[in-house]
Order: C-alpha cells, then sequence, then structure tokens
C-alpha cells in the first residue's frame, strides 16, 4: 500500500495529511511554516512537528511515504521552493514536489476543472482556470504592497484606524478594539502600540481581536472586516474577467482563515462579488488546500507509475 503526504505550509498554521491511495489516515497541525514569514528555523520545526504529528496519528513511519506534495506562498519561485524541498528532506525520503497555495487550493476545490479560488489566511490572492486551460493571478505579492483583505492587512488596517481615531478626537478608545488590540499585543499605552507597529509587527495576529471586537459591535472593526470583504472580492473579479471574459460564468471557492472565521467577510465578498456578477455561482463551503496537497501527490504518483509501471510497489 503507498503511503502519500501532503502540506499545506501557511503563514499561521500548517496543517499536513497522510493517506493511502483512496482515504485519509492521519492528520497533524502546527505552527506556520512559510519560509518567506516565519524563517528557515521556524519553519522546519513546525514541518517536523506537523509531519510526526499526522504520522503517529496514522501509525506510519516517515520512511513509508511513497511521494509528497507541500503548497506554500511563494512556492513557484525556484529558490523557495529548493529551500522548502531542503527542509523537508530531513523528515521524508520520499520523492517532494513544491507548489504555491493557490494549486493545492485550487485542486481541492475542482480538481482538474475551472473555477476561481480566493484565498485570505496570513495572506491573500485570487487564482483561476478556465475550460480552455488557461489560468490568471490577482494579489498575492506580498504584505508591503498586497494581500488586500488578509489576516495581516486586516491588522494593520486595524491599528490604521484606531490610529485615525486618536488623531481626530485627541482620546484613547477604551473597551473596544484598541484595548483589544493593545491586549493581543501586551502594550499598554499608545506610544508602545506605535512602536511595536513599526517593528516587524505580526499584524496577522490580530485577527482574533479584530472579530472580537466585531462581535461586540464595534464600529470599527465592522468597517475594517467589511473593507477586507470587498477587497477580496474586487481580487476576485479580476481573475474572474480575465478568464471568463463577457460571459463571466464561474463557479468560486474560498479558502483560509479569514473566511473560515469571519461570517462577515464572507458575507461580504459573495455580496459584492454576485453584484459584479450576477453569473457566477459561489461555493459555500470554505476549502481546505491540505486536501489538494494530497490529492496532487497522489495524481503525481499515479503518472509516475504509467511511465515506470512497478514504481508504486
Amino acid at each position: 500500500m503507498a503511503i502519500f503526504l501532503g502540506i499545506d505550509g501557511g503563514g499561521s498554521k500548517t496543517s499536513c495529511v497522510v493517506g493511502d491511495e483512496n482515504s485519509v489516515l492521519g492528520a497533524g497541525v502546527s505552527a506556520g511554516s512559510n519560509v518567506i514569514r516565519v524563517g528557515e528555523r521556524q519553519a522546519r520545526e513546525a514541518l517536523g512537528a506537523a509531519i510526526r504529528q499526522a504520522c503517529a496519528a496514522a501509525n506510519v513511519t516517515p520512511a513509508q511515504i511513497k511521494r509528497t506534495c507541500v503548497g506554500i506562498a511563494g512556492g513557484a519561485r525556484p529558490e523557495i521552493a529548493a529551500v522548502v524541498r531542503r527542509l523537508l528532506a530531513e523528515f521524508v525520503s520520499s520523492e517532494i514536489e513544491v507548489v504555491g497555495d493557490m494549486v493545492i487550493a485550487m485542486e481541492s476545490a475542482f480538481g482538474s476543472g475551472p473555477g476561481v479560488i480566493v484565498i485570505a489566511g496570513t495572506g491573500s490572492i485570487a487564482y483561476g482556470r478556465n475550460s480552455k486551460g488557461e489560468t490568471a493571478r490577482a494579489g498575492g505579492w506580498g504584505f508591503a504592497i498586497s494581500d488586500e483583505g488578509s489576516g495581516h492587512w486586516i491588522g494593520r488596517a486595524a491599528v490604521a484606524a484606531c490610529m485615525r481615531a486618536y488623531d481626530e478626537t485627541g482620546v484613547e478608545g477604551e473597551g473596544g478594539l484598541l484595548e483589544r488590540i493593545m491586549k493581543s499585543w501586551s502594550v499598554t499605552t499608545r506610544e508602545q502600540l506605535v512602536v511595536n507597529s513599526n517593528k516587524f509587527p505580526d499584524f496577522a495576529g490580530l485577527l482574533p481581536a479584530v472579530l472580537s471586537a466585531a462581535d461586540a459591535r464595534d464600529a470599527t472593526a465592522h468597517l475594517v472586516l467589511t473593507q477586507s470583504g470587498m477587497e477580496l472580492a474586487i481580487l476576485a473579479g479580476i481573475v474572474i474577467a480575465r478568464l471568463f471574459g463577457n460571459d463571466k460564468t464561474a463557479t468560486v471557492a474560498v479558502s483560509g482563515g479569514v473566511f473560515c472565521n469571519s461570517d462577515l467577510v464572507r458575507h461580504v465578498f459573495d455580496k459584492s462579488v454576485r453584484a459584479a456578477y450576477p453569473q457566477v455561482s459561489p461555493n459555500t463551503t470554505v476549502i481546505d488546500p491540505v486536501e489538494g496537497a494530497l490529492a496532487l501527490a497522489r495524481k503525481k504518483s499515479m503518472t509516475a507509475e504509467k511511465i515506470n509501471p512497478g514504481s508504486m510497489t
């Protein structure tokens, strides 16, 4: 029986599944392993932890794994793929394929068929494929210039909105979004918040604080999440227009922690996409990309078996 490994290496979370040809045998979760955001050391630790956990749950050893597929932001870049492949080789001896995170999400949502996937986790991107096999993307160019609507974008926008409110009123809000942000970052003054915001901050880590404030009817948090949904809809619209032309018929799926955790973002996103493209059919289920990684590992192995019979034994 051949054993396969699929990994979704996100900026905040690493998901890992082990399976055979037909079923999932075990899963593991650890901290983020996107080397661009967390560096090689943390990525190595997170990948190792997730793999060990999944293998233990599946009652297999890493040595039994036939093929591994990992999806990670920047995975299409040869230099990033080489680093990830080197890190994974410390834990598995099988063939390793490194692809972009949108590739495994697309596989999970549509297989080899057409559609548009919008991912909003620590970062964000929209990616699609039409019936001709043509592909297009929008966003996903990194948090400094892009990643609209993502967890990082939401956290940064929330801090910026709080500081704008202070500029306008000269009063620090109490009991609302600002207080939750300061508690999340373990700071007690506005000055400390500003210093922290300009020293490589974990803006994506503020997402729970923003969601909590929105649940408590904080107007600023509600506005930030609404803007997130609209930004993500714009990314989807760009890909829809490029791939599906005047017809604009497409199925749109979503993935990532922002969509998983915020009904408001999902609602605004769906409403905005439907308003701009009435013929578009949204997929109401949030896609788990790691399932696509496992599916790709299986597919690649089956392709190799056809070319080289006996390789699956």
